[in-house]
């Protein structure tokens, strides 16, 4: 509670001040502070590193090998009878606490609703089905750098006239490579003029990608890997596209190899930390917000309620404190439980779509998911055991001053398509996204959707994307 107290009276202060000037004295410190915002972005883009070191790694288990397997080998999803009676056993042995009355979702996954998804899940759902619906496409894995990564490739269905355009997509937590399975058919088949060859890759230590054995791995060590992922397929150029995690892992690679990532999209927008100058802005935008550089729709999405804003991002990120310090021993349980692994995943799939979602009874999981994929996502962490592994990645990024890490003070300049959904976590507007990337081709303000927008609306994803896509190919004569 003392973060949120100090935040909170820092910007009532910095309220009062501003109530009491008359507006010319305002308008003067509002341009005053552009102007000096606006005079540190242009030296930090000039003075700043254009690319961040690339390096080399080694996370299979023992000493590094001298030499290493570089060959693709198929893949394919596979279960057993002892692999689903051993989940329905665990499901059966299942020990539920009631909720709170009229709790909803406001102290985390509400038991009874649990219940529900709990019983879908023991008598309805039908994992086989499910593992045939995820080898629909190919996968893949291969040896990089000791440790096997998986990853789905498909090709395109192509058109006479249209560009065929590599394009990797990466996952966050605690989704999957399976979130992009509503999006690939609409990538790969287009009445555009620029068509899509996907890769959907699994970070190391998520779903079926092996976990690294040695410490240390954060998202510049899985950019690098992805790269040599993509130049072992053969492409010298590409675009990348991510959110939650997968934007740091996308923008690491813009960053380290700059001339073969021709396009970056995003869904989750990152500007560079700097907390003072926009606090600063926060406060002036209020009162006078083109000085600021925000438009109508920033205003929209950041105000009247910043406290609020704030407040909300407090109580839903306790998840990240416990996996940014002791992952192994808040992932024991889940990795013993299927019930509770599902219901600290889940969970997620209904606040970070939309914060309102708290307060009904069901957390609002169906109304943009069904049962069949969320628990498709969740089996995917269960069989695979990746639970722990997973939420060790937040330990490896944020052991440090994550802002002060090297890709965070590096800008990036390769085409940008930043796509701002109005119900992720927080809004970045395109003033603040300036401070990070310098060629911006595109910033849409989607009109629906939240964290997870592959999954939740593919249909918008796939638009914004074709059409970045569009605007970077019309300027550029290089053939891929």
């Amino acid at each position: 509670m003392g973060f949120q107290d100090t935040v909170l009276q820092t910007i009532d202060s910095v309220k009062g001040t501003l109530d009491n000037l008359d507006r010319s004295k305002l308008q003067l410190l509002a341009l005053s502070s552009a102007g000096v915002g606006a005079l540190l972005c242009y030296l930090s883009w000039r003075k700043g590193p254009k690319t961040i070191p690339i390096g080399d790694g080694w996370w299979g288990a023992g000493q590094k090998s001298l030499t290493e397997d570089k060959t693709i080998q198929r893949f394919v999803v596979k279960t057993s009878v002892e692999e689903i009676e051993d989940l329905h056993k665990r499901i059966d042995l299942t020990r539920f606490t009631d909720p709170l009355e009229d709790s909803k979702f406001n102290y985390g996954f509400n038991s009874t609703y649990l219940r529900r998804v709990v019983s879908y899940w023991r008598h309805q759902f039908n994992w086989e089905k499910q593992v045939k619906v995820i080898n629909q496409y190919p996968h893949f894995k291969t040896k990089i750098e000791g440790i096997d990564v998986h990853f789905v490739h498909v090709r395109p269905l192509q058109k006479s006239g249209q560009t065929v355009v590599p394009l990797m997509m990466v996952h966050g937590w605690p989704g999957s490579f399976y979130e992009f399975y509503g999006i690939i058919p609409l990538l790969t088949k287009t009445d555009s003029n620029v068509v899509f060859e996907v890769i959907c890759p699994s970070i190391p230590g998520y779903g079926y990608s092996e976990a690294p054995h040695k410490k240390g791995f954060n998202t510049m060590e899985a950019a690098r890997i992805f790269l040599k992922l993509m130049e072992r397929l053969g492409f010298s150029e590409f675009y990348v596209q991510g959110g939650d995690w997968g934007a740091f892992i996308t923008s690491n690679m813009a960053q380290m190899k700059p001339d073969c990532v021709r396009g970056l999209h995003l869904n989750m927008v990152i500007a560079r930390t700097d907390s003072t100058a926009q606090l600063l802005s926060l406060v002036i935008g209020r009162y006078l917000p083109f000085l600021v550089g925000f438009t109508k729709e920033d205003v929209r999405r950041l105000y009247p309620y910043m406290e609020k804003n704030i407040y909300d991002i407090l109580r839903e990120t306790g998840y990240l404190h416990i996996q940014a310090t002791k992952p192994d021993t808040a992932g024991c349980g889940l990795n013993d439980s299927p019930v509770g692994l599902a219901a600290y995943i889940l969970e997620k799939f209904s606040t970070w779509t939309n914060l309102e979602n708290r307060d009904l009874e069901d957390g609002g999981l169906e109304r943009k998911f069904n049962l069949d994929d969320l628990l498709t996502n969740v089996m995917i962490y269960w069989t695979t055991c990746s639970i722990i592994p997973s939420m060790r990645f937040y330990k490896e990024n944020l052991k440090k001053d994550f802002k002060t890490r090297v890709d965070r003070v590096t800008s990036i300049h390769v085409p940008t398509g930043l796509a701002a959904f109005p119900d992720e976590l927080l809004h970045c507007p395109r003033a603040w996204a300036s401070s990070r990337f310098s060629d911006v081709r595109s910033f849409t303000y989607m009109p629906r959707g939240g964290h997870f927008a592959a999954f939740e609306e593919p249909q918008l994803l796939a638009q914004d994307i074709i059409q970045f896509a569009e605007k970077v190919e019309g300027k550029s004569h290089k053939s891929l």
